[in-house]
């Protein structure tokens, strides 16, 4: 009996791959069998920490692209002919979002619509994967936010994700373009970098248990947010661009909590009390702030059959004890 032929792997092309998201998102496709490639603007010259540290950089592709460069921008896709594109790129941050306006906006907006024109003017059937952001709902008051809330971004970095999020809209519905982007909240892990204040709560409480350090200086610790655990929200990603029609989603847990309570807890699991350790600095507060972020995650469960099972103590947990393991072992390798 003559074998039959080996079905051809799905290739996805991650843009942003050495990003927290990208690099559990490359992790999770290559377990499903395929081919993944990453961009970064420089990919020779980039370490790609992250992919290192999950134990899959040798089993990725890297590409150097440059999202705000349409030229770069198809030549990479027309190159590797990809059947899924993941948007991860651009700046991430909030806070910086406020001080860099301008490169925020070009790099979250240029970049999505360049993917856009690319796939409609190269006329392949791929589809893209846009990520957006709680950050656009701005504040709802004690309302969930879900696909239906009116957008009222109190950032630029919520105003670039805004525009992103309709631009996916329009080219879906005016060109038939396989698009849709995924409204996810605060999601965290081990690989973000201390700019974020949840890793900064992290390796604060760490290194003054430690004694390396005696105070750590936050801002507004009120505000509330919803946390996930980011390589379950890859699990999201993936699944959004699997149905028909494709269609935008809110992905969070559902639980919101302070930030008084994350502090609280990453204190609590290396023994402290935070109220002895924390000090408030007013000018790490923003100028504009969401007090309390709510999602509904209804639409996630019916349709994707995707539900988080982490909710914020599990992953200030797991970002400790993450953190704890790392420290243990870095003598022993500098040595």
């Amino acid at each position: 009996m003559e074998a039959m032929p080996a079905t051809p792997a799905r290739t996805a092309l991650i843009c942003g791959i050495g990003g927290q998201d990208g690099a559990y998102l490359a992790a999770h496709l290559l377990d499903l069998g395929y081919a993944v490639v990453g961009t970064s603007r420089d990919a020779q010259a980039s370490s790609f920490e992250t992919l290192a540290r999950l134990g899959i950089r040798d089993r990725v592709t890297v590409e150097s692209m440059t999202l705000v460069d349409f030229r770069s921008t198809m030549q990479a896709i027309s190159r590797h002919e990809p059947d899924e594109i993941y948007n991860l790129a651009g700046q991430t941050s909030v806070g910086l979002s406020f001080s860099q306006p301008v490169e925020t906006f070009e790099s979250i907006v240029i970049g999505t619509v360049n993917l856009l024109e690319a796939i409609r003017m190269l006329g392949r059937p791929i589809r893209l994967y846009n990520a957006g952001s709680s950050e656009m709902f701005g504040n709802t008051g004690t309302e969930p936010a879900g696909e239906r809330t009116v957008l009222r971004p109190c950032s630029p970095y919520g105003i670039a994700k805004a525009t992103s999020f309709w631009q996916v809209a329009q080219y879906r519905q005016a060109y038939g373009i396989a698009a849709c982007t995924g409204i996810l909240f605060n999601h965290e892990s081990p690989l973000r970098p201390e700019r974020f204040v949840t890793q900064k709560i992290v390796a604060g409480a760490c290194r003054i248990a430690r004694g390396e350090l005696q105070t750590l200086a936050l801002g507004d610790l009120s505000v509330q947010r919803d946390w996930g655990w980011a390589p379950e929200y890859v699990v999201a990603m993936h699944r959004m661009l699997q149905i028909e029609p494709l269609e935008d989603f809110v992905i969070a847990t559902g639980h919101t909590s302070s930030l008084e309570d994350f502090v609280a807890a990453a204190f609590a699991a290396v023994g402290l009390d935070w109220r002895r350790h924390v000090v408030r600095d007013p000018k790490l507060t923003r100028p504009s702030e969401i007090v309390c972020g709510r999602a509904d995650t209804s639409h996630a469960t019916a349709r994707l059959g995707w539900t988080a099972r982490h909710t914020m103590p599990d992953v200030v947990r797991m970002m400790v004890e993450a953190r704890l393991a790392r420290e243990a072992v870095a003598p022993r390798r500098a040595a």
